[in-house]
């Protein structure tokens, strides 16, 4: 069930030792993230739960997920990678299924993010969890 675009992150951070290393590849995500349309930062697509400004603009195409996300903080904008590579492109039906969880563990992001960014990690999950459900 995992998706080779998180399977990539999971071997990069295999491969990288030291945690100051894995979060300039976290931020490098966040740079390489596609900018997001200033029009869809409206409230609605605003995530509550975060302490950095975080938006999520999910998008059905063909029964699969796929979101547009950014934030005013390059680390959250690494954090949306992450999730982008775990969610992005899976049939809606497969969404709720998805460990997220267990992944970030398999990353260690559950024991090296602040509670503040683990907060607001689990918020993003959130809602792209209801987004799908509600599809």
């Amino acid at each position: 069930m995992a998706q080779p675009e998180f399977d990539e992150i999971a071997e990069t951070f295999a491969f990288l030792d030291d945690w100051e290393d894995r979060y300039r590849h976290v931020i490098e995500m966040g740079r390489a993230l596609p900018p997001m349309d200033e029009a869809l930062k409206v409230p609605a697509n605003k995530v509550n739960g975060c302490a950095s400004q975080v938006w999520l603009f999910p998008q059905i195409r063909d029964g699969r997920f796929d979101f547009l996300g950014d934030s005013d903080a390059m680390i959250v904008r690494g954090l949306i990678a992450v999730v982008h590579a775990l969610y992005a492109g899976r049939p809606v039906a497969e969404v709720a299924a998805v460990d997220a969880a267990a992944a970030f563990r398999q990353l260690g992001l559950d024991e090296h993010l602040s509670s503040q960014r683990s907060n607001g990690l689990r918020a993003m999950v959130e809602r792209i969890r209801a987004s799908a459900a509600a599809a």
